[in-house]
């Protein structure tokens, strides 16, 4: 029969929850996973909203008419636009001294930045501006938090 201190049994639950290890993991093993959850849910609300009949196609400034918003990318642009972010939080955990704070200070401002994007999108239906716009926000709710949360665990 072994005996268990209140420490060590605390330290066995937390290595048991999920936020408890990702906190020991390296900041961009924790942001490539936070991506590809992030993509996940990303690409899933934008097939809901695809079925629920909104047109998938949008325009960037300059373009003469609309394209289709192809199945998978909103994944492809998750994953392309969070890679700038695991680079952020890398150098924020190394060099920062309040990596955290600083993280999501900036990432919430760069979201509501983007959210430009798809309100200013020509030739786009705007159901479709609302889905672009709102899967901006939805990507950064599942990104942002899993990699602040690791920050918070930074040792520099």
């Amino acid at each position: 029969m072994s005996v268990t201190t209140p420490q060590t049994q605390a330290q066995r639950t937390e290595s048991r929850n999920l936020p408890g290890l990702l906190s020991t993991r390296p900041v961009w093993l924790v942001g490539v996973l936070a991506t590809l959850a992030g993509a996940v849910v990303t690409e899933v609300f934008a097939l809901v909203a695809r079925a629920a009949g909104v047109p998938m196609e949008a325009a960037s400034p300059g373009a003469k008419e609309a394209a289709e918003i192809p199945v998978g990318g909103f994944f492809g642009g998750v994953v392309f636009w969070s890679v700038a972010g695991i680079v952020l939080a890398v150098v924020l955990a190394r060099w920062a001294g309040r990596p955290a704070p600083t993280f999501t200070v900036i990432t919430v401002a760069l979201t509501a930045l983007s959210l430009a994007g798809p309100a200013v999108a020509p030739h786009t239906a705007t159901s479709t501006q609302i889905v672009l716009a709102a899967s901006h926000v939805v990507a950064a709710a599942v990104v942002v938090p899993l990699l602040a949360r690791r920050l918070a665990h930074a040792r520099r």
